[in-house]
């Protein structure tokens, strides 16, 4: 019987399912494991070109889309809050951060236009500094003088 105190725990003290989807993961090393599958997987791949006898150079392409469909979630967001849990964090930031350096890699070589849109969804930026009206050289700008109106005295 519920005494308004505690309703989640059962006498014995088990949790009980007070509702929702239970979670996906019992804890982060089950977690990892199954992250260490998707990155040892055939993933897809991408050629970045060929080498010196004419082969192509392919490259994997994991994807935070993909990591989440392959884990079982049903968004990035669900992967994403994982991280929110309690003793979940560490593993899902190094999950991104591998997946985000894999893009970083490919920057490195060829066609780079899909893994710069990527990198900038996960927070990196373009920064350009233009100077188009002086040559770089300083700019002084004159002090604003203030001058009481004819008209402003009248009104006093």
């Amino acid at each position: 019987m519920p005494d308004g105190k505690n309703n989640d725990k059962k006498e014995n003290n088990e949790t009980k399912n007070v509702g929702g989807r239970p979670p996906h993961y019992p804890d982060s090393e089950a977690l990892q494991s199954k992250i260490s599958d998707y990155f040892n997987q055939d993933l897809p791949q991408r050629t970045i070109g060929t080498d010196k006898n004419g082969n192509a150079i392919k490259v994997p392409v994991p994807t935070i889309s993909g990591l989440a469909y392959y884990l079982g979630f049903e968004s990035r967001q669900s992967f994403y809050d994982y991280e929110k849990r309690e003793g979940f964090s560490y593993t899902v930031k190094r999950a991104r951060l591998f997946i985000e350096s894999e893009y970083e890699q490919q920057l490195q070589v060829g066609s780079t236009a899909g893994a710069i849109f990527a990198l900038k969804n996960m927070g990196w930026f373009d920064k350009n500094q233009t100077d188009i009206t002086t040559n770089g050289e300083n700019v002084s700008i004159p002090p604003i003088e203030w001058v009481k109106n004819q008209n402003d005295s009248d009104a006093e």
